[in-house]
């Protein structure tokens, strides 16, 4: 069996696939609080012809499937990169949620790293992650600052 290497196609989950998802994570998502101090997770496959086999895998791989399953149950498309992975301009815009010529004004202004490879940029996965942490962590910066000045000014809000 060939293990798929297309990260850059996200699944679209369906109805029938988002009630499955949310059935398995409801049976799957208690068990995490048992796998915290344990390295792996034992998970038993029973085959359609009865046959049984138990896999062992990591624990944290063991909390991707849960995750994964909670958010096709939400119906929402979900894919895999790797954090190696090389993304193009508009593969990094749309995991920014930002326009493409965007993107472009923050590689060309040195906020974000990216290579060459012919003529077009390719920028790392974990690049595009660290940028996006970076913005989120000043925006909820920002919010604590407003928070505590409509506080202090006694806005209303407790």
């Amino acid at each position: 069996m060939a293990i798929s290497t297309a990260y850059n196609k996200p699944t679209i989950p369906t109805e029938e696939d988002a009630k499955l998802s949310e059935q398995s994570s409801r049976i799957l998502a208690p068990l995490i609080r048992l796998t915290q101090s344990k390295p792996t997770q034992q998970l038993k496959v029973v085959e359609e012809n009865g046959t049984e086999q138990t896999v062992e895998i990591p624990a944290t791989a063991f909390h991707l499937l849960v995750d994964i399953l909670s958010q096709m149950a939400q119906g929402n498309a979900v894919t895999l990169i790797p954090i190696h992975a090389e993304l193009t301009t508009q593969e990094a815009a749309d995991i920014l949620n930002v326009s493409r010529p965007f993107l472009i004004k923050l590689i060309e202004s040195g906020e974000l790293p990216y290579r060459k490879v012919g003529r077009h940029r390719r920028i790392f996965f974990k690049d595009v992650m660290k940028y996006k942490q970076q913005i989120d962590n000043q925006r909820m910066q920002v919010l604590d600052e407003l928070v505590a000045q409509a506080q202090e000014l006694n806005m209303g809000y407790d």
